[in-house]
């Protein structure tokens, strides 16, 4: 598969250079088997029965599936990344925006994957952390530099050996219980509400999932684009998700390397967990250096061993201070993807000019000012924060967009009567 330097960052990718159903759907289990979403289903795993977790998981990715499947299509027919998409919405220079929240919250992401694989080894080996990081902040930033093509091949090695690890130690969780028959009567010592556990399912993965058009560009068709996506959040999402609950309910603990080595898989832990981060590291890394070459036009390569490096130094520091912020930052990117969907969907479906044929306003206001909604609405409205974020986003730009038509629609009436 022959890759240009730029993975075209800054256009459109033609379709000769698209992928087929079974391609992506590899890409994107890589990217939906993401770490924390183990982390994550430990969470639900301690404070749902095993009922309430699965009827919360399908219900999540229903949701997530409905929204990255969108973002899909719409990559799928026209090419583009999120980026190079929020120009539409955000105009030229309002989409930096976009870029530098998504491609800031992936390399805080990258750094603080490598501490996550660099801890357990350091637990095993003793080995000093200084030159684990190293190691590790090196060998994903070279990964990441090649695109593509070596996001597939990670995706082919990974996947398969994370979802055989995590089936065993599934099975001798359920084991450990008495069998399957204990799990499913597993009642948690402190219950955890409905609409927290749905907005942790829901949360941990729509700021990922705002980046799907970064990869689903490359597919060939929009219905390959759509079902790789969906078929990936429904398998990979939940088998992350099931990983980490079930081994909490067994265990008690939420972080999933804790419930491996109790088990005894800690060699085995290391190396496909180790596996896992770094398919979730490569793809930070390659989103973020989309998302940064889109501000600054420099190629995506050259930013993202920029990125890497910046991610790699800062490793520690972003481990220990930086998850709040992201928890934080989480709330602030699904009204972007959600606001490429509407603008999309109002005034692009049937007529959209090629990306290189277009003129960009410099900032798009409603779609600023959307974008602040959706953020306060996850912020302070009760209920789902990131559902909350998507319809207030959406709301606010159709209003806006709708007020401005009218607008300009009476300026030319007047301008039309003079």
């Amino acid at each position: 598969m022959k890759m240009t330097n730029s993975d075209f960052a800054l256009k459109a990718v033609p379709q000769s250079e698209r992928h087929g159903f079974w391609k992506m759907l590899m890409v994107m289990m890589g990217l939906t088997f993401f770490s924390a979403s183990m982390w994550s289903g430990g969470t639900l795993g301690t404070g749902l029965t095993f009922v309430q977790f699965m009827a919360i998981v399908l219900l999540g990715n229903l949701i997530l599936g409905a929204y990255t499947g969108a973002l899909a299509y719409i990559s799928a027919k026209t090419g583009l990344s999120t980026h190079l998409l929020s120009r539409y919405a955000f105009g030229e220079k309002g989409s930096y925006l976009a870029s530098l929240l998504l491609g800031g919250t992936q390399v805080g992401w990258f750094g603080v994957g490598v501490v996550m694989f660099a801890l357990p080894v350091q637990k095993v080996t003793g080995i000093d952390m200084i030159w684990l990081i190293a190691g590790a902040g090196v060998l994903m930033t070279a990964t990441a530099f090649f695109g593509m093509k070596a996001l597939m091949w990670l995706s082919f090695i990974a996947v398969p050996l994370i979802t055989i690890l995590g089936s065993f130690s599934v099975f001798h969780a359920a084991g450990s219980m008495g069998g399957f028959e204990q799990l499913m009567a597993h009642s948690p010592s402190e219950s955890l509400g409905l609409a927290a556990a749905l907005t942790i399912c829901i949360g941990s993965f729509i700021s990922a999932g705002t980046l799907t058009p970064d990869f689903t560009r490359f597919s060939k068709t929009k219905k390959s684009a759509v079902t790789s996506t969906v078929i990936a959040f429904f398998i990979g999402n939940s088998l992350m998700f099931l990983f980490g609950a079930v081994g909490a309910m067994a265990t008690g603990k939420a972080d999933i390397s804790e419930v491996m080595f109790t088990q005894g898989l800690i060699i085995p832990a290391i190396l496909v967990l180790g596996m896992n981060i770094w398919t979730t590291n490569d793809n930070a890394l390659y989103a973020s250096g989309l998302g940064f070459s889109s501000i600054t036009k420099i190629t995506k390569n050259k930013v993202v061993i920029f990125n890497g490096i910046v991610g790699t130094v800062a490793a520690m520091w972003l481990y220990n201070n930086f998850v709040g912020w992201l928890t934080m930052l989480g709330s602030a990117l699904p009204p972007i993807g959600a606001i490429i969907l509407i603008d999309y969907y109002l005034y692009r479906r049937k007529n959209m000019a090629a990306f290189e044929q277009q003129t960009f306003k410099k900032v798009k206001w409603t779609g600023i000012i959307a974008w602040a909604a959706g953020v306060a609405a996850a912020q302070w409205v009760p209920g789902i924060a990131p559902v909350n974020a998507l319809i207030a986003s959406i709301l606010i730009y159709t209003v806006l967009s709708k007020l401005a038509e009218q607008t300009v629609h009476h300026q030319v009436e007047e301008g039309e009567v003079v």
